[in-house]
């Protein structure tokens, strides 16, 4: 199967190197220092669990058009590079190609398949656009729904220098497509993946899995940026963790307004995170190395839906008031264009 990932991040990095060493034909889209260290050593993934370190040899570039057409495109970014790629996307997505999100937040199809939008509530007609996330409907009309398989990852890896990718703990991935339409697309790279070594779930509820994962990102990812603390440590501090169960709440009576019924307790999500051991968020990652926090695709949507489904949310919205301040003041905040 001929895969292109779009981002050679952490995670983007792992599915990569674990692709190619299944057989696959792999590429990758980098920039900078990862994209030479990619091209001139190929991608090194250290496991922490087992301390071995492999290199696997995958195609890199900067300019998709030198890749061409692929069967599978997995989206690996941070939602504040989502607009480069729909404008670089292209070359990439022939009549068959299906599209991966590969991402944390809210995915800019969200609302595509789902009763709430259909039904014309929060003010819309049928298309409820998240235009914090897609202003404009770009993303929308450069990756259209109908293509999409998303992803919802939980597993924890980083970057710690370019060209190496530290698998941490984890391996789960779980896939579907929007509305449930779960098809011959899902089912392909579900194989793919299971067969690179990650479990797979596929799922007929992808919008039930996301708003899991959100209920974390939404509250571990910009308190540990906001303390520069690991996810332990935030678990272990009474008040932090009174607080962010509280964002949890929020989060949760979201989703239940617009259909999305994440099903699960804050303590629980809390215990999800403890499993993980003393690790630092994506969040933190960014910050530590100078990089936009990724505060739009978290909150901002997340806020925005509140906005639609009539939902007060003042801890969520001061969460975001907070680090979006912190992010302004060390120029790390990249608003969605």
């Amino acid at each position: 199967m001929k895969v292109c990932i779009y981002g050679a991040g952490a995670v983007g990095g792992l599915i990569a190197a674990w692709l190619a060493r299944s057989g696959h034909e792999v590429s990758v889209v980098a920039r900078g220092k990862q994209l030479d260290a990619i091209r001139q050593g190929g991608l090194r993934v250290d496991d922490r669990a087992s301390g071995k370190s492999d290199v696997y040899r995958v195609k890199a570039e900067s300019d998709p058009a030198r890749l061409g057409p692929q069967d599978y495109v997995v989206v690996a970014v941070k939602a504040q590079s989502l607009p480069e790629v729909a404008d670089q996307i292209t070359p990439l997505v022939g009549p068959d190609t299906s599209i991966m999100t590969a991402m944390n937040g809210v995915p800019w199809w969200f609302f595509d398949r789902l009763p709430f939008a259909a039904e014309g509530r929060g003010g819309g007609n049928g298309k409820q656009r998240l235009e914090s996330l897609d202003p404009g409907g770009k993303l929308a009309r450069a990756m259209p729904t109908k293509r999409v398989v998303g992803c919802v990852i939980h597993l924890a890896a980083s970057t710690p220098a370019p060209g190496i990718i530290s698998h941490n703990i984890g391996r789960k991935l779980i896939v579907g497509e929007p509305g449930g339409r779960n098809t011959l697309r899902t089912r392909r790279i579900a194989e793919a993946l299971s067969e690179a070594g990650f479990e797979i779930l596929v799922t007929q509820l992808i919008e039930k899995e996301f708003w899991v994962k959100l209920l974390g990102n939404v509250s571990f990812n910009p308190v540990s940026a906001l303390t520069v603390s690991t996810a332990d440590r935030l678990i272990e501090n009474r008040e932090v963790k009174s607080y962010m169960v509280q964002i949890m709440r929020e989060v949760l009576a979201i989703g239940r307004a617009v259909g999305v019924d994440a099903d699960i307790d804050p303590e629980a999500r809390i215990d999800m995170a403890r499993a993980l051991g003393p690790f630092k968020t994506s969040m933190l990652q960014d910050l530590e190395a100078g990089k936009p926090l990724e505060i739009d695709g978290l909150l901002a949507g997340t806020l925005e839906i509140a906005a639609k489904a009539g939902v007060p949310a003042p801890y969520t919205q001061s969460l975001f008031g907070l680090i979006r301040a912190r992010a302004i003041s060390s120029n790390q905040y990249q608003p969605t264009k």
